[in-house]
C-alpha cells in the first residue's frame, strides 16, 4: 500500500517506469487527474497548431493524447512518453520524444536564443512535460521520470536529449502549473549540462549521447 503521507524520498524499488503504450488509459488519466492544468492541457500545448484553448476542445485534446502514447499497444512502434508506477499505483508521466515531434517548440524563441541549431534534426530528442499525481509529490519522482527518459532516448538511438526546466529557489514555493517543465536539478543529476540560460528562471540542457 502507498503510503501518500511519507516525506520520505521514493526508493528505485518502489518505482516502475514502463512506456505509456504499455498502460491502460485509465491508469494513464489517473496521473493527470481531472483538476490541475494536466487534465486539461493533456500535454499538448506544443503540439496543437493553433491557440491551445481556443482552437483545440478538450475532447480533441484527448484523442491526440490516446494517439500519441498508444496506451494498451504494447506492440505499437512510438509512444508519446512514459508511466512510473509507486508500488503498483500509476503516479507520473513524463513526455520524451523526438524534438520534431513538437512543432510548436520550433517556433518558440526560448529554446532557441543564443544557439544556432538545426530545429529539423529528428535524432536529438526532448523532455517537454512531466507530472506527478496528487499524493505523490514532493517525495523526488521527478528525478526517477528524468531518469528513465533519458535511457529511453537513448535506448530508442537518440544523439541527444534536450530539457527546458526552471530554477527553482529554496522556500520559494512554484506552482505544479509552471513546473511541468521540471526543476533544473532533476536534469543536472540526470547528467544534463546547462547550454543556455534564455531567461532570467528558465534554462535549457542537453545531454549528448553520440
Amino acid at each position: 500500500m502507498v503510503d501518500k503521507k511519507s516525506k520520505d524520498p521514493y526508493m528505485p524499488e518502489q518505482v516502475s517506469v514502463v512506456p505509456a503504450n504499455e498502460t491502460t488509459w485509465d491508469e494513464l488519466t489517473a496521473v493527470f487527474g481531472t483538476a490541475d492544468y494536466a487534465s486539461r492541457c493533456l500535454c499538448q500545448r506544443l503540439k496543437v497548431t493553433g491557440w491551445l484553448w481556443r482552437d483545440t476542445t478538450i475532447e480533441q485534446r484527448c484523442e491526440m493524447l490516446a494517439e500519441g502514447t498508444a496506451c494498451g499497444d504494447p506492440d505499437a512502434l512510438a509512444t508519446s512518453g512514459l508511466v512510473a508506477y509507486v508500488d503498483g499505483e500509476p503516479a507520473g508521466w513524463v513526455a520524451v520524444e523526438p524534438r520534431t515531434e513538437y512543432p510548436k517548440l520550433a517556433k518558440m524563441p526560448i529554446p532557441w536564443k543564443g544557439r544556432n541549431e538545426d530545429k529539423t534534426d529528428e535524432n536529438v530528442w526532448a523532455v517537454t512535460c512531466m507530472i506527478v499525481r496528487k499524493g505523490y509529490r514532493g517525495r523526488g519522482l521527478t528525478y526517477l521520470l528524468a531518469q528513465a527518459a533519458t535511457e529511453f532516448a537513448r535506448e530508442r538511438g537518440a544523439k541527444a536529449i534536450e530539457a527546458y526546466p526552471m530554477i527553482t529557489e529554496p522556500g520559494k514555493e512554484v506552482t505544479w502549473g509552471e513546473l511541468y517543465v521540471g526543476a533544473r536539478q532533476v536534469f543536472k543529476d540526470a547528467g544534463f549540462k546547462q547550454i543556455t540560460h534564455p531567461t532570467k528562471r528558465r534554462v535549457v540542457m542537453r545531454l549528448n549521447f553520440k
